[in-house]
């Protein structure tokens, strides 16, 4: 029987057989038993599905891997330490040495320098684009070494829409996938495979979580890219991998080929897994996601129209805002909202907007973003503090920027706690 999204988050990953605990369990352990060398050897030949190492694989970790799958509409899912490690090994999953993708230049800070600076060092290099760039402008970044085009669904931290199917469609005119990060939309507001995109990646540790306790990442493959209508381009999909005795991935696991490679092979050699206590911690806040997220829509759009109006604001990037630039794209891919995360600037300099957030009461500075707590960050001091004027201006940060992640309180008491910390100003 085909389930709607909120019975998703409460239902999908974990079910129960007779007198096991309702509850997702936590599976503490990093070994499994079995009774004979044979059962282990065929685990390690990729021949039986099973457990016997947490940093393959875990039970709790692949229960809430599967209901994040499940609510993306994906075949397979993994979960990761991190939302960079997820981008990363999305990436680094079908790219090795000499290889090239192509992202938008509006991604997260973080993610911004994963890919312009350290994957540079490993051989992989990154064409930063605009997205509100030309058809034209775009593809003549594509190369005939490009293997995949990224975005991310709202930017981090500028609000920007994503125009999912344009980029789909781009993408495979060149036949690479596209993958889009899909961590402030989350699958309740926009659910990427329907537009055309073939892989998702999320930081779960933003309103998946939703209450900053673990940080964590997954990766969700569609199943719908044709890996071997182009194996020339994705050899350690579609060629034997002699590690596994040649196995071809493609060819023994179908759909799941994607995500069985990123398990078996790059989580076996590299790590970076989630600890099964972190997971059940996630699995907790999925539970309720399909009743925050439109909390932090509603709050987030009032406010958005508190700051439009208020005479100290300069401007302010919210896609809900009918005036926005992103309106159009926001009703065609978030037509029930987007995200708690608005992004404006005050009329002053960049001092001015310093001291606004050290006026705030309850509104904490902190790194972190979109959990159920409303917080603000001026991203040129701190997250993209690493990074030059110049830079801020390529990935579409204006240096006055200031990143406000509405919560779930009371909206009137977080508009009350702006307008005090603005009238100190």
């Amino acid at each position: 029987m085909k389930k709607n999204l909120e019975t998703l988050c409460v239902q999908a990953g974990w079910k129960p057989k007779n007198g096991e605990p309702r509850v997702l369990p936590i599976y503490q352990s990093t070994t499994f038993k079995y009774e004979t060398s044979e059962m282990m050897a065929r685990l390690f030949d990729l021949k039986d599905e099973g457990y016997f190492y947490t940093r393959l694989a875990n039970p709790t970790n692949d229960a809430v891997a599967e209901k994040i799958t499940a609510l993306e509409g994906g075949v397979a899912g993994v979960l990761t330490s991190s939302g960079q490690a997820a981008n990363f090994y999305a990436v680094f999953n079908i790219c090795e040495a000499g290889d090239h993708f192509i992202t938008s230049n509006t991604i997260y800070g973080g993610t911004f320098n994963l890919f312009g600076v350290t994957m540079k060092k490993l051989g992989i290099e990154c064409t930063f684009v605009d997205p509100d760039w030309s058809d034209e402008q775009i593809e003549a970044a594509f190369r005939p070494n490009t293997k995949c085009f990224f975005g991310e669904t709202i930017s981090n931290p500028g609000g920007n829409v994503f125009d999912i199917e344009r980029f789909a469609k781009m993408a495979h005119r060149h036949g690479v996938p596209l993958i889009v990060d899909n961590t402030f939309a989350t699958p309740i507001n926009c659910r990427p495979f329907e537009w055309g995109c073939d892989i998702v990646t999320h930081s779960t540790t933003k309103y998946m979580d939703g209450h900053a306790t673990q940080v964590g990442g997954a990766i969700v493959d569609s199943g719908n890219f044709d890996w071997e209508a182009y194996a020339d381009k994705f050899p350690g999909l579609c060629t034997p991998d002699e590690s596994y005795h040649g196995l071809t991935y493609t060819k023994a696991f179908g759909k799941k080929a994607y995500i069985t490679k990123v398990v078996s092979q790059l989580m076996r050699d590299l790590g970076s897994i989630p600890s099964p206590q972190n997971c059940f911690l996630l699995n907790l806040g999925l539970e309720t996601l399909h009743l925050r997220v439109p909390r932090h829509c509603e709050n987030a759009q009032k406010v958005a129209e508190w700051l439009e109006k208020n005479p100290k604001v300069g401007w302010v990037n919210y896609c809900g805002l009918k005036s926005n630039k992103y309106y159009e794209l926001g009703q065609k891919y978030l037509p029930n909202g987007s995200c708690g995360v608005i992004a404006f600037g005050l009329k002053g300099t960049r001092d001015d907007a310093i001291r606004f957030m050290d006026n705030l009461d309850f509104i904490c500075i902190v790194t972190h973003v979109a959990d159920a707590r409303t917080c603000v960050l001026h991203p040129a001091s701190h997250t993209h503090r690493q990074m030059s004027d110049e830079q801020l201006l390529e990935a579409g940060v204006a240096p006055d920027l200031i990143r406000l992640s509405v919560g779930i309180e009371n909206v009137d008491d977080i508009i009350a706690d702006l307008e005090q910390a603005m009238e100190k100003m």
